[in-house]
């Protein structure tokens, strides 16, 4: 027997990977999908839905207000979809509440499917009024405002500057007090270390894996793990960079279960 599952959120790109990766799952039947918080109550009010996967951050009406106006006793098993940082999901894992991350990663998404399944079975799948407050509260003590990151850098090339947006960065390789960007076949340099460059970037999207480079992860097309201490990233373009056991570790904490 499938579930009947809708997906709600407001980014389109967001929803199309997320229906992609769970076609794979044959017990997952999306039947709808929501660009916000008021289509979606609209949608629960009048159809049944056996499990839902909720973005928290929608403009106007987010994922825990859409659980308020349905209220809990009706709302449907809830996987939550966030872009918090790492550290404030741990409010999710502390209170039990499944929740998935974006990018959102396969084997975390398989893991959480696992978890709604053995939910259903034994009938806990819903959610109860302490497990959303406790949610809401530690995430509100929590988040701060977004640090202003980089989303472009201003680089020379020849005698023009040129903007180059920090999504179009492959990966940055320190080079002394100057930074190599190399973003789709190019190379630029800026006068900036790395270390202090690595804290400008959005920790989302670009992690340091290694004390002379940092990688865009969203570019990382495969993991190798080479002996007890080393290991390296395949890019989609081929790059092979090396990781080390740092790196390694605060790779494994994106997308720790």
């Amino acid at each position: 027997m499938s579930l009947r599952t809708l997906i709600v959120d407001d980014e389109p790109l967001a929803v199309e990977l997320l229906g992609l990766l769970l076609s794979e799952h044959e017990d997952i039947e999306v039947v709808a999908q929501c660009g916000n918080g008021s289509e979606a109550v609209r949608y629960l009010q009048s159809t049944p839905i056996d499990l839902l996967f909720l973005d928290v951050e929608m403009p106007k009406m987010g994922g825990f207000d859409v659980v308020e106006r349905i209220g809990l006793q009706q709302i449907p098993p809830t996987v939550f979809v966030t872009a918090f940082h790492e550290h404030a999901v741990r409010a999710f894992d502390i209170h039990a509440v499944d929740y998935i991350t974006k990018p959102v990663n396969p084997e975390r998404l398989s893991l959480a499917l696992q978890r709604v399944r053995e939910k259903i079975a034994s009938r806990t799948a819903l959610l109860t009024q302490a497990q959303l407050s406790a949610v809401l509260e530690a995430l509100r003590n929590g988040i701060q405002e977004p640090a202003p990151y980089l989303t472009r850098f201003l680089v020379k090339v020849g005698e023009k500057e040129v903007l180059v947006p920090a999504e179009k960065i492959d990966w940055i390789e320190a080079a002394e007090y100057y930074c190599c960007l190399h973003a789709e076949g190019h190379q630029y340099m800026v006068r900036e270390p790395i270390s202090d460059l690595s804290n400008k970037l959005d920790p989302r999207q670009f992690l340091r894996i290694h004390r002379s480079s940092i990688v865009n992860l969203n570019r990382i097309r495969e993991i190798y793990r080479e002996g007890p201490f080393d290991s390296s990233v395949i890019l989609f373009n081929g790059q092979r960079l090396k990781m080390s056991k740092t790196g390694r570790a605060k790779l494994n904490d994106l997308v720790k279960v």
